[in-house]
Parts: structure tokens; sequence; C-alpha cells
């Protein structure tokens, strides 16, 4: 553990041995939703081969050739794919139009392909600087007001500021320009651009869940007078496809979650599988990706399972040797420890053998210890924060600091993901655990955004009411449960 702790002043025996008082979660709202799913392979398969037929048809409209008028359309044949879920389709050839439009060097005067063009490049990581945005500000520095009876190009460089980077103050300009601009014509506009302008400015294109916003804009594309026909059949027949899929390994989720049965014998814990694992589809959404899903839920289910544990149940005695037993990770030592972690004890080593046989049946064993180290590592976070929070302990700034990227939880789904992955060498496996500067800043924001909600709803569902304002938190608790409802119900 990095850092030292300050020790507290005061005795702290009795503390050691205090319970919290317990927060009784709302128990789930899907009930046999999910486990009753009846999953048709015969519809599956036809569904599959008409998806074959038709990528056929699209892949040979991404790699026609032609003129620089035809490569701005090309430009917007990529987005609308990428728009409609189906780019993982052909990831090859969107690349080599890409190369070609990045090569190409034409001043582009319109602001909607101007901005297209950003976006889509840098999203695919090239390197393209927001100085292709000077044509568009007038002699004081600002975006010309002539552009703001544009709305698709407004709408087209509101999403292309959603990639700005630090110091870029053009981009910023055109945040505030933009945002100001479509909210004020909103309203005026007809469907489904209104809807379009109205989605994108609650929730941003590269600030959202991507399966969400495919749903959404295959609504949009539908009612297009001017959409493909065969893109959109493709797009529906796709997503159906894929929700047939999630619907299913949700369903062998929730009966293997049933079966283990934690829930009649943890009443302190939450039980939110469904929602946990639309966590792993944020990233994950392939059909190839099954197992990494899979994984990345499970972690999760004990990531949920330690947090309610070490923060709404466990004494600092307890916690403490829970914290040691299993950094040892021996079953015989479970009768040291009290009834209620005996069976979180058990579960989390059994799940662990879970992952060992997958593992070793795609003939990747090598994997499986990365997990149970990750597990181990989770486990003395959650603790440390126990310990700081009834002031047994206090950390020092550097403490506080590593341990944060710990209940982070980022190193906990990274971690199990990769054990599906054929191209996570053992040399993937080392260069995460030696903490690289990418996950380490995705950890430092993840766990800044999760403290910054705290005050409205972390703290209602994750730590309970005993440190919230019950009123407004209760508010928000309930509309974000209903927003993930309908998300979960989107998608699955």
């Amino acid at each position: 553990m990095a850092g030292k702790f300050v020790q507290a002043t005061y005795p702290s025996d009795d503390i050691s041995r205090r319970r919290l008082p317990i927060e009784k979660f709302a128990p789930s709202i899907w009930a046999d939703t999910f486990t009753s799913f009846s999953f048709d392979i015969q519809a599956q398969e036809k569904r599959s081969k008409a998806i074959e037929s038709l990528k056929e048809k699209v892949r040979e409209m991404i790699i026609a050739g032609g003129s620089n008028h035809e490569l701005n359309e090309k430009l917007i044949l990529i987005d609308t794919v990428e728009r409609l879920g189906l780019a993982y389709h052909f990831k090859h050839e969107i690349e080599e139009q890409l190369e070609s439009i990045a090569s190409n060097l034409s001043e582009h005067n319109d602001l909607y392909t101007s901005a297209l063009r950003f976006r889509i490049l840098r999203q695919h990581h090239y390197l393209v600087s927001s100085s292709v945005f000077n044509k568009f500000m007038d002699q004081d520095g600002k975006f010309d007001e002539i552009l703001s009876r544009d709305v698709k190009g407004l709408l087209s460089l509101f999403e292309a500021s959603q990639v700005r980077i630090h110091g870029e103050d053009i981009m910023e300009e055109g945040l505030a320009f933009t945002t100001h601009h479509l909210n004020a014509l909103a309203q005026t506009l007809d469907c489904p651009l209104q809807d379009q302008v109205k989605r994108a400015l609650e929730h941003p294109l590269h600030r959202n869940f991507s399966r969400i916003e495919v749903r959404k804009y295959i609504s949009f594309y539908e009612k297009d007078c001017l959409h493909n026909k065969v893109i959109l059949e493709l797009a529906m027949l796709d997503f159906t496809y894929l929700q047939n899929l999630y619907k299913k390994e949700l369903c062998d989720l929730c009966r293997w979650w049933d079966n283990i049965d934690l829930m009649s014998k943890l009443t302190y814990a939450r039980d939110r599988v469904p929602e946990i694992y639309v966590w792993s589809l944020v990233v994950y959404f392939e059909p190839k990706d099954s197992l990494s899903r899979l994984a990345v839920a499970k972690c999760t289910i004990i990531a949920s399972i330690f947090d309610d544990m070490y923060d709404n149940y466990a004494t600092v005695e307890e916690a403490e040797a829970f914290t040691k037993i299993l950094e040892r990770w021996d079953i015989d030592e479970m009768d040291r420890l009290p009834d209620y972690m005996k069976i979180v004890y058990k579960f989390i080593l059994s799940t662990y053998e879970e992952f060992v046989c997958e593992a070793s049946k795609r003939g990747r064993l090598f994997a499986a210890p990365y997990v149970r180290e990750v597990i181990k590592e989770l486990s003395r976070g959650y603790n440390n924060e126990l310990k700081w929070f009834l002031g047994v302990q206090m950390p020092t700034l550097e403490a506080y600091n590593a341990n944060i990227i710990i209940t982070s939880v980022v190193f906990l789904l990274t971690t199990p993901a990769l054990l599906g992955m054929k191209s996570a060498t053992d040399e993937v496996f080392h260069w995460l655990l030696n903490r690289p500067k990418l996950v380490l800043a995705a950890a430092r924001i993840g766990r800044l955004l999760d403290d910054l909600g705290s005050d409205k709803l972390h703290e209602f569902e994750a730590r309970g009411p005993r440190r919230a304002n019950a009123h407004g938190s209760h508010h928000v608790y309930e509309t974000t449960r209903r927003n993930k409802a309908r998300s979960i119900e989107q998608i699955c």
C-alpha cells in the first residue's frame, strides 16, 4: 500500500466493534423478467444469415471509390453506419476510407462537413487541428452569427466540440455558440431533426452509451425520407440479433445469481444484476465479447457485495479479519469468519473457480490469477475506506490518492475483461498491473465523477441515506432508477 497512515489519537477499541446503522436497499424491480426468457436459436440463425447477406451490400457502398464530392458523401455514410451500430462489421473498410479522407486536404466550405470530418477523424485517433474552424469566425474571434441559421451545421459542430482537448479555445467557443443557438431553435424545428437536437443537447453522442444511442438513432434514421433502405434493414436486424444475444446472456446471469441465492442470506446487500450487466455492455457490446461481458458483470457483482459489506454492515474488526483471510485465499480459513462473511468468502472463491474453468477452456489459464489479485486489492481498498471513515486511521494525502485508484474499480473491471481477449497476452496483464497512465487517468476521472454525484445519488444508493439529504436524494435516486430501467428495457 502506498503512503503511510496517521494513527488516530484516541482509543479505537470500541469503534472497531461498532456496527453502523444498516440500510435496507429497495429490492430488484425485475423479478423473473429475464430468467423467463426463451432463446429462439432458429430465429437467431435466420437473422444471422440475413445480416451476412446485407453486410456485403453495405461493404460495397463503403469501399466504392469516387471524387472529392463523393468522399464527403462517404464521410456521411461512415457516420451513419457508426451511429446505427454497424461499424464493428466494417472496421477494416472504414479505416481504409478514413485514411483517404484524412490525406485529402481539400477545403470544406460548409460547417456541417467540416465539423463532421473533424469529429470522426478525432474519434478514430487522427491528429486534426481545430484551426479548420477559423474560416467560420468573424473579426472579433467569435463564430459568425450567420451560422446560427444552419441547424445541421450547428448540430455537427456541437458534437465535434465534445472531442475537444485542453486549451482548444475555439472548440470551447464552438460549444457555447452551438448550445445557445440549438436551445433557442429546438422548439421551432420539425421532426426528426427536432428530436435529434434535443437528444444531442441532453446526451452528446461522444459522452453517451453507444447501444442506447443506436436504438435512438434507428428511430431518427427511419423517419428520414432520404434513408438507405438496405442500411436501415441491416441496422434493425443487427440490433435485434444483438438484443436477443444480450437477453440470453442476462437470462443465464440472472439464473446463476438466483441459484446462488445470496439475497436471502445477505439482507444488507443490493440486488442489481441487470443494472450491473448493462455496465459491461457499455464497453463490450460485440458478439465475440460474451466472456468479457459476463466476467466483468460477475466481478462487478463481487465489487457490489464488497461495497455493501464493508460500508453498510461489517465492523472494523470483522472487515480487518476478512481482508487478511481473503489475502491468503484459503478455503480452510473460512471458519474463522462470522457466518455472513463465510457466505461472501465462499461466493468469491467459487466465482473465481468459474473464471479459472473458462480461462482453461480457452487456453488462457495464465490470466486467471490476475483477476484474483485485483479482487484482493479491492478488498484492501474498501477496508482502508472503512477505517478512515470511522477515524480508526487517518490517511495521508498520498495514501488516500493511491486508494481511490483501487476503489474506482477500474482495474477490477479491465482485468476480467481481458480474460476473453485472445490478443491479451501475459505481457498485457503485466502492463495493466504496472499502472499505465491511461488507466490511472480513467480511474481518477471515474472516481471523481462518482464522488461528485455522491451528494445526490451515491450516498443514498451505495452508502445509505445516513449521510444524504433524504428528500432531495430520494427524488434523484428514484429518477435515476427509472432511467436505468428504461435503458435496460431499450437494449435488453
